[in-house]
């Protein structure tokens, strides 16, 4: 089970990147994917075309409600990771890849492995 963050979505619609590869690779494997609601709010901010919403869309089946347990995690894993505003959304985004024991697919690793020392692993 693969958690994808927004930054991985948004490039892994985009023909010829490395997230469409490894997108490519997740799906093979017969990976199922998840998105949270946090990263698909994010996600829909966009600026987003028509086209990629509805292949987004395809790609996962229903956006995972954040909860309350989870915002909990999440403020924890802010705490932890040295309180930088920055970080809040990817803070909830691996509260809820952590909740599901999955690993999170993003492109912005930095942000991420600030929380591997709470548990979470990068796809």
């Amino acid at each position: 089970m693969t958690h994808l963050d927004t930054s991985f979505l948004i490039r892994a619609l985009k023909p010829g990147t490395p997230e469409e590869a490894k997108l490519r690779e997740l799906v093979d494997r017969g990976e199922t994917l998840i998105v949270s609601s946090v990263a698909w709010a994010e996600f829909l901010c966009g600026p987003l075309s028509g086209a990629d919403h509805r292949r987004a869309e395809r790609l996962v089946e229903r956006p995972k409600d954040f909860t309350p347990d989870q915002a909990e995690v999440a403020a924890r894993l802010f705490n932890e990771s040295g309180r930088r505003r920055p970080m809040m959304v990817d803070c909830m985004i691996g509260a809820a890849a952590l909740a599901d024991g999955a690993r999170i697919a993003t492109s912005n690793s930095a942000h991420f492995r600030r929380l591997a020392a709470a548990g979470l692993k990068m796809a």
